[in-house]
């Protein structure tokens, strides 16, 4: 199937030209609103039953989180990713951490982003890979607890 990470209306553009070409179903998580997603993938022909629209997605981890068992028990076992290239080094590490720890692997499809692109820092690459590894370990995201707790030491650290 292909899975969509919102953020950039052209991704789930490039996500309609794959699914039909190839007849591939399509789940976008947290994407544009339920009108125009409809009828962006209308437009490819695609009916309402091969696209699913989920928006309990806050962030990358939860693109994967919330979506990621019921793709286990729908027995998916790979997905091509659609995200900007800007954004594919962070979610390939945080996609492979989550969905291959249900034993679902993933092909990048990197939608280009041209003059939009702002390069992703080690530390967001690598944070969000941590709460990743973090999460399929406890099965939670630690960010809120860690936040609570750390939060204004944090702070103070960056404030140096």
């Amino acid at each position: 199937m292909i899975l969509v990470l919102g953020g950039d209306v052209e991704r789930e553009r490039v996500a309609a030209d794959l699914a039909a070409r190839d007849g591939l179903p399509v789940l976008v998580s947290g994407g544009s609103n339920p009108e125009y997603a409809h009828w962006l993938f209308g437009r490819q022909g695609l009916d309402h039953g091969r696209v699913q629209l989920d928006y309990r997605a806050t962030d990358t981890l939860t693109n994967f989180t919330s979506i990621v068992d019921e793709l286990k028990r729908a027995k998916v076992r790979h997905v091509l990713l659609v995200t900007s290239s800007d954004h594919m080094q962070r979610a390939m590490l945080v996609g492979q951490l989550v969905a291959g720890s249900r034993g679902i692997g993933l092909t990048p499809v990197e939608v280009a982003c041209g003059d939009r692109c702002t390069p992703e820092g080690w530390r967001k690459v690598w944070g969000d890979g941590a709460r990743a590894a973090l999460w399929v370990i406890t099965g939670r995201d630690l960010k809120g607890w860690a936040a609570t707790r750390f939060g204004s030491l944090l702070e103070a650290a960056q404030g140096r």
